[in-house]
């Protein structure tokens, strides 16, 4: 039967935190009503357009594009306060492909020139761009509705008039909805008499926001979300009741019995939408060629030969030139030629601005024609890389070249590129974050007003692995104790139910770290655009954007380039030497010995903690170690580690399955490590072509079982054809005997889905050596590149700080003299830049290197103000270098000139001010004045002491770098604690070391932050900072521990912590605190007053228990001492039971066993 109905407002999940719903549910809900057809609107955008097409596509359904816009009052270009806030809904649907080109445009224009609050729309906008359009009036919140409720039945009139001159008479529909609410039944009555006044057809929708009536309780909780309310709350967003649902055709023909017209002109509307995407033709943009070269086919071909004689000399080698005569082929036959020369023009615009470029990234690097280029660095046929993995004539995709540049200057090639190709043609790529298990809980838990605490059990016991999407369902079959939580409390159990509906939806959109998109023409003409901040990007994500076409490539900020350059121009002006870190011998064996001690922090890819033990033990001895390192530590290969390193360390009991194995596996010690290698081991034994070979890796990689069946028939025995004659050889026929084959392939299915691809691996071994080599032979330079590029992050300066004392490289504070932005090298010591001064801009340390470059050092404080541009810093940011210790080589104490600076500051600045006005000053009359005042004549006052030297260096520059105030307590900390703060940097880090996810540690440093917190139940707790020697870690305090220890939480304490482990949603880490107590040094602890507790025995009837007891109740840091008479016995009483003096716990003893018995000395 025909269906009778169609919706054409409808939101889904993409309506972020408004629409709950996600498109395959949508879908499949339409289908299931007996529907052939259905609209997505979302709220200002076409978010879904793409995937609800290819999803309506996939399940039979017709699918019709649109978007539910917001209408400014004015133009859209005024955004004067409340004035233009208040906004109109109005529903757009795309009739044809031309009204699909121009909704995008309509909707890209209302983000990037209409955006206030929302993103708005006006007249003229959707004049410009009507055809090919069909609109509808809206819900409640149009404007026509929102005139006919004030009664403005005139203007209603109209607009509806505007509106149709705007879209044509045909495009224009009256919309009516029936939510059982009482505005629409006025509303609707006055949009009836309109339309027959005006002759404009009606249409019936629902406002649908979710699929089912029952789901009205999860959108309630979604939009409590989204305004940080919890149900409970009476006034907030919230919608009237719970029908706004995707209704069947039946219950839509019963709301509008009287105006059945509505619903049939819901499906002539159906009818007349006719959208298409084209997911086949490619939009990649003409690369402009030089004056006299025909096609880019021979423009290529023409740059590879010039790249012949400079990568391999005047003979290359029939291999070389056969393989780029067979890529080139492919890559012209694919329609490709265009993309390299586009990615080859743009690396070479940053190679030839001194941006530094990395060697390579993913399987682009096992090509030779981009080695050819200069878009890799790699050698793939030395280093057995192969193209098919990168780019397969047996598998028609789009390339993908990502590219690694310097962090700082990235931004400089993406312009390049942008004014190339036109900025309307490029745009950077948007992302979708969702709502993960343990974010859901959180979430949903507060919605709930829920007990934070409770909320956070719950959440804890959803485990969460790396790279592993946990749902709830998964969690509660995974674990038992949630299992069981849910069955014993209806709360949680409500909770979880809730966090299930609401996981995985769209939470917020991003934008690519990396992702830029060109196009041939305009990007509208194929996608729409939202502005995200000052970034403009697609409305679709990376593999959407695919599948219409679009080329995408990832331009990467990689700062690990950014210390390889710093690094070069270090030794370049500290050592006078020219470094071509590409033409580095990777014959370098004290590289390889010092990656075999394990001494690897600030070298890429190999400086965790996991990293570090495992170089150790596989002691690497060449660049192929080195690959095979980044390729094994990684779940999943990390099972081959130990066969590995025993064949490495005796290669005489390797043994192969067979000898065909044996030139594909030699490099990796008889072990399958690589992609490549299985793709070879399909080609060698089996005859497979490596185009093929690589479909059948994919294939085993995702598990596709019909696949894997059939290709490992033909791993085995081979194919025939009709005729008998032989298309694929197969093992066996190629001297394999059955068993040995099948093993082989049991044991590639098995790895496939873990093989690394060499390709990227030994481009990032490359980077690895080349910081390895820098370190080695030059460390005080790759020191201070490595920490000027995490300047910003106090934890990573601090442990590479570290790293410097132990190789006795001096780390010192900055000097006004010798410092620059980044950390300089003075000789044989790193001094801090003053880029690292807390508020010191860069405009304020410009004007200090420039006016020292023009005289020379500074001989004194009065001289630099002199000489220094007072205009580009002020007081604060002079405070700040005397703090830092910049001024010291003055010799006068920090103190003395934090007293004085403002002083002398304000003489000089009055100095210029009358040499500018012409006066005279004294000191021009009396040289010897002149000279008295040069002199930094400061007021005195007493040293500062060694403690509030410290607190003032880390106030300015974010650590110490003097000392530590917990240099004191370091053996303490060293046997009382069992964790520090640089093991939390990672997950891999932590579990490095054995400690998992809830297990007990103990901590210890200064408070250095409190933020304290009501609870819903008004109950506090609070945050901490904790800081030990090696920087930063986060605790928590929940109510019940904050309330016991609340008397030794204060900032600036010394704390001894102990608590559990708690990794949330992100992977961060933090610890939650379950006792804690002040930490004394040993010198303390020894002149310390005890508390003197006299008792005749430790019998469990006696008082014993009761002081025990007793002491327990307060806790503190005072020592305990119990003598037993009668045993004639001193104990000292764990520190658990250690008291506070301040408190009444004298005055309970003494009630207990008596004054006499209750000493304190």
């Amino acid at each position: 039967m025909a269906a009778k109905f169609t919706h054409l407002h409808v939101h889904s999940e993409f309506s972020l935190l408004d629409g709950f719903g996600q498109i395959d549910r949508i879908v499949a809900e339409t289908k299931k009503l007996g529907m052939d057809s259905i609209a997505i609107t979302d709220h200002g955008v076409l978010f879904a357009a793409v995937s609800f097409y290819k999803e309506c596509l996939k399940q039979g359904i017709k699918p019709i594009i649109g978007s539910e816009v917001y209408v400014a009052p004015r133009s859209l270009t005024q955004k004067e306060g409340e004035l233009d806030k208040n906004l109109y809904h109005l529903i757009l649907l795309a009739e044809n492909n031309t009204g699909y080109k121009n909704l995008s445009k309509i909707v890209s224009e209302s983000f990037i020139h209409g955006f206030y609050y929302k993103p708005r729309v006006d007249y003229e906008l959707l004049r410009a761009h009507s055809e090919g359009i069909i609109c509808l009036s809206a819900c409640i919140a149009g404007e026509i509705p929102q005139l006919l409720l004030q009664n403005e039945k005139e203007k209603a009139e109209e607009k509806c008039h505007l509106y149709r001159d705007i879209f044509g008479p045909d495009n224009f529909f009256l919309e009516i909805q029936d939510h059982r609410l009482p505005e629409e039944v006025l509303v609707n009555k006055e949009l009836i008499h309109l339309a027959r006044k005006l002759d404009i057809p009606l249409v019936a929708t629902n406002d649908a926001h979710y699929i089912h009536r029952d789901d009205a309780e999860a959108h309630d909780i979604l939009l409590c979300i989204q305004t940080g309310t919890t149900v409970e709350e009476e006034k907030r967003m919230r919608f009237p009741n719970d029908e706004f649902y995707i209704k069947s055709p039946e219950e839509m023909a019963a709301l509008f019995i009287d105006v059945p017209e509505a619903i049939t002109n819901s499906r002539v509307i159906a009818r007349r939408c006719e959208v298409s995407f084209d997911l086949e033709t490619s939009h990649l943009p003409e690369f402009e060629l030089p004056p006299g070269v025909s096609d880019s086919q021979t423009y290529l071909k023409a740059l590879c030969e010039e790249g012949l004689s400079r990568r391999y000399g005047k003979h290359p080698g029939e291999e070389v030139l056969s393989r780029m005569e067979e890529e080139l082929s492919t890559i012209h036959n694919m329609g490709f030629d265009n993309y390299f020369l586009i990615v080859w023009d743009f690396i070479k615009y940053a190679k030839d601005r001194g941006i530094m470029v990395g060697p390579g990234r993913g399987s682009a690097a096992g090509s030779l024609v981009s080695y050819l280029l200069d878009i890799t660095t790699l050698d793939p046929l030395k280093y057995q890389l192969l193209f098919e993995r990168f780019l397969n004539p047996e598998r028609i995709t789009l390339p993908d070249i990502d590219v690694d540049f310097c962090y700082e200057r990235r931004q400089e090639v993406i312009d390049y590129v942008t004014e190339k190709y036109g900025d309307d043609h490029v745009a950077q790529i948007i992302t979708f974050g969702t709502l993960a298990a343990r974010a859901a809980v959180r979430d949903v838990g507060r919605v709930m007003n829920m007990p934070y605490n409770e909320v956070d059990r719950v959440a804890k016991e959803i485990p969460m692995h790396a790279g592993v999407v946990m749902t709830v369902e998964k969690a509660k079959k995974e674990n038992p104790t949630l299992l069981r939580m849910e069955e014993e409390d209806r709360q949680i159990a409500k909770l979880l139910k809730n966090a299930e509906s609401l996981q995985g939806l769209s939470r917020h959109a991003s934008t690519h770290a990396a992702g830029v998109v060109i196009s041939d023409k305009p990007l509208t003409e194929y996608v729409p655009l939202y502005r995200n901040g000052d970034i403009i990007t697609t409305q679709y994500p990376m593999g959407l954007l695919e599948d219409l076409g679009l080329i995408k490539m990832d331009f990467l900020g990689l700062r690990t380039l950014t210390v390889i350059r710093d690094a070069v121009e270090n030794i370049r002006y500290n050592q006078q030497e020219i470094i071509d870190i590409d033409a580095l011998s990777y014959e370098d064996y004290e590289v390889y010995d010092m990656l075999s001690k394990g001494d690897t922090l600030g070298v890429f890819q190999l400086e965790s903690s996991g990293m570090i033990a495992f170089m150790k033990e596989l002691t690497p001895q060449n660049f192929e170690d080195i690959v095979a390192g980044i390729s094994l530590y990684r779940p999943g290969p990390m099972d081959q580690i130990p066969r590995y390193l025993a064949n490495k360390n005796n290669p005489e009991a390797i043994q192969y399955d067979h000898p065909l194995l044996e030139p594909i596996l030699d490099v990796t010690y008889g072990c399958m490590v690589y992609q490549e290698q299985v793709m070879q081991i399909f080609r060698n034994l089996a005859g497979f072509s490596l185009g093929r070979s690589d479909l059948v890796r994919r294939a085993m990689s995702k598990k596709k079982e019909d696949v894997m069946l059939n290709e490992g028939n033909a791993f085995i025995y081979g194919e025939v054809d009709e005729q008998g004659k032989v298309i694929t050889p197969g093992a066996i026929r190629r001297g394999v005997p059955k068993e040995v084959a099948e093993k082989i392939l049991s044991e590639m299915m098995d790895f496939a889905k873990y093989a690394f691809n060499k390709s990227h691996a030994a481009a990032y071994a490359v980077i690895a050596f080349q910081t390895a080599w820098l370190k080695c032979h030059y460390p005080v330079e790759f020191m201070a590149a490595l920490m000027s590029s995490v300047m910003d992050d106090e934890k990573k300066v601090s442990k590479y700080i570290d790293d410097c004392r132990k190789m006795r490289i001096p780390v010192q504070r900055p000097n006004i003299n010798k410092s620059y932005f980044k950390f300089t090298v003075d000789g044989h010591r790193i001094l801090f830049g003053l880029g690292a001064i807390k508020g010191l801009g860069k405009n304020a340390i410009d004007a200090i290197i420039t006016a020292r470059k023009e005289e020379g050092p500074f001989k004194s404080f009065g001289d630099f103000c002199r000489r220094v541009d007072l205009k580009a810093l002020n007081k604060k940011n002079v405070e700040g270098l005397i703090k830092s210790g910049a001024f010291d080589f003055t010799t006068v104490p920090r103190g003395d000139m934090l007293l004085g600076y403002d002083t002398i500051m304000d003489r000089v600045v009055q100095e210029k001010k009358d040499k500018l006005a012409g006066q005279i000053s004294l000191l021009d009359l009396n040289p010897q004045i002149k000279k008295e005042m040069e002199e930094d004549n400061f007021p005195t006052t007493l040293p500062l002491s060694k403690d509030k030297i410290l607190v003032m260096e880390k106030d300015v520059l974010g650590i110490y770098i003097s000392g530590h105030p917990l240099d004191r307590y370091k053996s303490l900390l060293v046997r009382r604690t069992n964790l520090t703060s640089n093991l939390l940097d990672s997950l891999e880090d932590l579990t490095a070391t054995g400690i998992r996810d809830g297990d007990r540690v103990s901590v210890g440093g200064i408070i250095y932050h409190i933020k304290k917190q009501l609870t819903r139940t008004g109950n506090l707790m609070a945050f901490l900072t904790l800081e030990d020697l090696y920087g930063k870690m986060e605790v928590v305090v929940f109510p019940n521990t904050y309330s016991q220890y609340r008397g030794f939480i204060k900032e600036g304490d010394v704390v001894l912590l102990r608590g559990k482990i708690n990794y949330n949603e992100e992977m961060n880490i933090s610890i939650i605190a379950e006792n804690m107590q002040p930490l004394v040094t040993e010198q303390q602890e020894a002149t310390q007053k005890k508390l003197w507790i006299q008792l005749e025995n430790k019998n469990k009837d006696g008082p014993f228990h009761a002081v025990t007891t007793i002491l327990s109740h307060y806790p503190g840091n005072t020592p305990v001492i119990i003598y037993l008479s009668e045993e004639k016995q001193k104990l000292a009483a764990p520190k658990k039971l250690w008291v506070n003096l301040d408190s009444k716990v004298r005055e309970a003893l003494s009630d207990a066993i008596g004054d006499k018995n209750v000493e304190v000395q």
